[in-house]
């Protein structure tokens, strides 16, 4: 059975709940891999810091420029191109925004400490981004999808090595995943 058909039978809550359920995963597994490649659990200190100027020039600013550019390629790109089938619009079309912002938040923390935190720190930069693409399968068989999650994956590893900074990455995935989740639920 195809995703887009599982996802058909589900309620807007149980969507939900998975999504919960495979980030909480992403958190545990970022936590026992952490135990076993880095020298100490003191590590994660050194991923994260609060450098607002870094955070805004590195993290909101790309972010918001990344919006802008999805939300006009949604209007001049066919809509079937950029159909991932339906799942973004099940995730997102029938939430509050309060459910919008804790996806998101939630999202960008698992998936960045994952992938940008322990698999960017440990394996390097392409790896980490080719394992990202790889973890959203449901854009790999659509050209336009492929294209952006590729250039999004690799743009947010480019910022990590650049910033050494979990906070810009978390910030821009957030950003990036809240604003495109709020124009799915309100757009018409």
């Amino acid at each position: 059975m195809k995703q887009a058909e599982i996802i058909k039978n589900l309620t807007d809550k149980q969507i939900r709940e998975q999504l919960y359920v495979t980030q909480f995963i992403f958190i545990i597994i970022s936590l026992l891999l952490s135990l076993f490649l880095f020298d100490s659990f003191s590590t994660w200190k050194y991923l994260f810091s609060v450098q607002f100027m870094q955070i805004i020039l590195f993290g909101v600013v790309p972010a918001l420029g990344l919006v802008g550019i999805e939300i006009i390629l949604s209007k001049i790109i066919a809509a079937h191109h950029l159909d991932d089938g339906g799942i973004n619009e099940r995730v997102f079309k029938n939430q509050s925004v309060f459910h919008i912002f804790c996806i998101s938040m939630i999202v960008a923390i698992s998936e960045e400490v994952l992938f940008r935190g322990v698999i960017q720190t440990t394996f390097g930069f392409v790896f980490a981004s080719t394992l990202f693409i790889i973890v959203h399968f449901r854009y790999l068989k659509k050209p336009v999808l492929l294209i952006a999650i590729i250039i999004t994956s690799f743009g947010i590893g480019y910022l990590y090595e650049v910033t050494n900074n979990l906070l810009v990455t978390i910030v821009f995935h957030f950003i990036v995943d809240f604003l495109l989740g709020i124009y799915i639920k309100f757009r018409k």
